[in-house]
């Protein structure tokens, strides 16, 4: 906790973190929690230099939790100076990932990380110049154009120590000595080769057959990436409260070997859906981590209904889990339900209240919401053990109406994290169960039955998605006070992508280093699409993509960089609605498939839909020329207004033919204003790309030197339709000749934020490869 009321923000700025850091680090919970407890940790309070509190925060962010308990001699070691660069920190890393909670010598330590070692100016230059001298020929070739990370990396293969901001002055100095100054054709872009005619497919099957592409072994088989099950000894989170000290869940050496006898050493996974609804692409890629993983390592995956709202379950929808699984070819070990558990869950949930971690409350929903966002403890949260536990019987032998008592668990009210706020155990339901008849009126809710029952089918991998990331603390904290074993947890967002990443440790740089907007960012790929291991191509996912958005979003208008034109044969303040089609096969008499678009004397067009010069190949407006305004009438420039530099086109103005006789080719989007004097309805659009600009950047050496700088595009201030204004997040659209966009969690009451999900045609291979 924070002492003398300092808020986490006012001392991530004493550490030196710039505003937008602190405040984006406030806004996850867990690294929060991680960074306040570094900063207690290393004694520095009261502030430290901006280099020693970057690093503070990279120990915050990556430290490897198997060994926590020399988290404090590294931090000694960052404060007093004695690791002070990112390349000797990396080393810590390294070095306590292998060492782990075992004790180690600081003389092993030190020679590690480099502790000691001064790289001199001098022997940095030297190393620069020897560098040069080896690639003098590409560089002289490519000039500028040389890959700068490259000449990084082989300085630091040579010199890991070295200060990487004396290596960066160095090298571009020695650029500058060897080559002079830039010159414009350094900063002309590259010339691209004349396109080549498309290959047969005969050619290309053979091509294919003659000279197969070599995939790396992370490609072959994901799931390299997960432990063994004898390794499931080591701490698997850390779990900070308000009131007591932080807990580092963990199995004991003798849980761990009860556990290995009951399984045989074996894989154990779980498919556990809820019967609640029919499958959909999710759970396609659910079911290839959990039964792949199983398959891969000669274990064995549970198909688990976790059936615990009787209410929302059909018998229906378990037929139909059941013929997807096996229509996507996999076989469960076995078909279980979370119910035939229910006389276990209930017995532990009774040595749950006897060991003083769960009361029954009388809280209605409203109250539990209200007091879990004031952080409040419940009124009956400390009540007798013995009356919680005569309470718990009454509700199960139907006594207490529905919804007067449930039973929760006592963990963390004031915790940073909200899945600790003593989440329900149980709620009472008069509901007969469609697997367990009607033997029971109190049934256990998802937070308190996964973990119990993961740990009771000895389950080693529990697989699920980052959207449970934050419920790793209460999963651990119930397994803990129960004394039951811990399966290893995992949330995933792995696929093999082209021009992305996968790897773990390099998903996690991208985020942590803001790289990226966070493990939800588009850019990431985290979108379901395993096809039997193989790559998926980004061209390919786009495709289907596509074909979906196609028929299932709705077309309208926004323009992303306006061009104000003034249509002068059009009254002051005349407003006229027009009807737009949603959909390209929009029937007339179906007035749902229209919306309404205002057409008024002011329109907005898109700046690089006007030219000062035509040309035979270009569709849009010039002066002189007519073009058809979509959905409205044909326009015709009449007169242009420039800017005083007399180039800058700040105004068009035009006539509208209110016949439609004229007849261009043209057709342009456009957006006009709905209110004499009032600017169209104003949104924010972000144009996502490919992260990186290689098919294959985890190969490179310098992998951050590939990184796509047009990869997220913000456009502030794009001009939309009034329909618009409604939208919700998640509601996808397709926004007339610039692609299909999509709601995003960002948007507030006062600006809407669209992300484009895809553009209209395939860029794909216009990048580089």
């Amino acid at each position: 906790m924070v002492e003398n009321d300092e808020t986490p923000l006012d001392l991530f700025l004493k550490i030196g973190l710039d505003e937008r850091t602190a405040r984006n680090t406030i806004a996850n919970n867990k690294v929060t929690s991680n960074l306040t407890a570094v900063i207690h940790e290393a004694a520095v309070t009261d502030g430290c230099s901006r280099t020693i509190g970057n690093l503070l925060y990279t120990v915050a962010t990556k430290f490897p939790a198997n060994a926590l308990v020399n988290r404090p001699t590294l931090l000694q070691y960052i404060v007093s100076s004695k690791i002070k660069t990112p390349a000797q920190l990396e080393a810590a890393f390294s070095f306590f990932t292998s060492t782990g909670s075992e004790n180690f010598q600081l003389n092993d330590f030190e020679e590690a990380c480099g502790v000691g070692v001064d790289v001199s100016a001098e022997d940095v230059e030297r190393t620069v110049n020897e560098i040069f001298e080896e690639n003098k020929s590409t560089i002289l070739e490519h000039r500028y154009r040389t890959n700068v990370g490259d000449l990084f990396g082989h300085v630091r293969k040579r010199q890991p120590w070295a200060d990487p901001k004396i290596v960066k002055q160095l090298i571009d100095a020695k650029l500058y000595e060897l080559l002079g100054a830039r010159t414009a054709a350094d900063d002309e872009k590259p010339s691209k080769k004349k396109k080549e005619k498309p290959v047969k497919v005969e050619d290309k099957i053979v091509a294919l057959e003659t000279s197969p592409a070599q995939p790396a072994e992370e490609e072959l088989n994901p799931f390299l990436i997960f432990p063994q099950p004898e390794e499931n000894f080591k701490v698997h989170t850390e779990i900070f409260f308000s009131d007591r000290p932080v807990l580092r869940p963990c199995n004991s050496k003798e849980m761990l070997e009860r556990h290995l006898k009951a399984t045989g050493g074996r894989v154990f996974t779980r498919f556990p859906p809820e019967p609640n609804g029919y499958l959909h692409i999710g759970h396609a890629k659910a079911m290839f981590v959990s039964f792949g993983l199983a398959k891969e390592r000669g274990g064995c995956c549970y198909l688990r209904f976790d059936d615990t709202n009787p209410e929302a379950e059909k018998k229906e929808y378990i037929d139909h889990i059941e013929e997807i699984v096996q229509w996507m070819g996999w076989e469960p070990f076995k078909i279980t339900y979370t119910s035939d558990y229910f006389q276990d869950l209930y017995d532990l949930a009774v040595e749950l209240i006897r060991r003083g971690q769960a009361y029954v409350d009388h809280q209605t929903p409203e109250e539990i919401k209200e007091y879990r966002e004031k952080k409040m403890n419940s009124p009956w949260r400390d009540r007798p053990i013995e009356e919680s536990l005569k309470l718990f019987d009454e509700m199960r032998r139907g006594m207490i109406e529905e919804g007067k008592a449930t039973l929760r668990m006592k963990q963390d009210m004031q915790s940073d994290n909200f899945n600790m706020y003593d989440l329900i155990a149980y709620r009472i339901k008069f509901t007969p169960h469609p697997h367990a008849g009607d033997k029971w009126c109190v049934y256990p809710s998802y937070d308190y039955a996964h973990c119990i029952v993961d740990s009771l089918e000895n389950i080693t991998h529990s697989l699920c998605t980052l959207e449970f990331e934050t419920r790793r603390a209460s999963y651990y904290w119930l397994l803990h006070v129960l004394g039951l074993y811990h399966p290893y947890v995992w949330e995933y967002s792995r696929l093999n992508v082209t021009n992305t990443v996968m790897s773990k440790r390099k998903l996690n740089r991208l985020v942590t280093e803001k790289w990226v907007d966070g493990w939800d960012d588009p850019r990431l790929m985290t979108l379901a699409g395993f096809a039997d291991c193989s790559i998926i191509r980004l061209d390919r996912l786009e495709y289907y993509i596509r074909e979906e958005l196609n028929k299932t979003a709705p077309r309208t208008m926004v323009v992303q960089h306006p061009l104000k034109v003034v249509i002068t044969n059009l009254e002051d303040g005349s407003i006229t609605d027009l009807d737009a089609k949603k959909w390209p096969d929009a029937q007339e008499d179906d007035a749902s498939a229209f919306h309404k678009v205002p057409f008024s004397k002011i329109v907005y067009i898109e700046q690089s839909d006007f030219r000062m010069k035509d040309s035979k190949d270009y569709y849009g407006l010039a002066p002189g020329k007519s073009v058809l305004l979509r959905y409205a009438f044909p326009i015709k420039c009449t007169e242009v207004i420039l800017s005083d530099d007399k180039e800058t086109v700040v105004e068009v103005r035009a006539e509208y033919d209110s016949s439609k006789k004229t007849k261009p080719k043209g057709v342009l989007h456009w957006v006009a204003e709905a209110s004499p004097g009032l600017n169209p309805l104003t949104v924010e659009v972000r144009l996502f790309d490919k992260l990186f600009l290689s098919e294959n950047p985890a190969e490179l050496d310098d992998w951050l030197g590939d990184l796509n700088p047009q990869s997220k595009v913000v456009v502030p201030s794009a001009y939309a339709v009034p329909s618009l204004k409604n939208a919700a997040v998640g509601d996808r659209f397709q926004f007339e000749r610039l692609g299909y966009f999509v709601v995003d969690k960002d948007s507030t009451p006062e600006k809407l934020v669209f992300n484009r999900t895809v553009t209209l045609r395939d860029s794909y291979g216009k990048g580089g490869k």
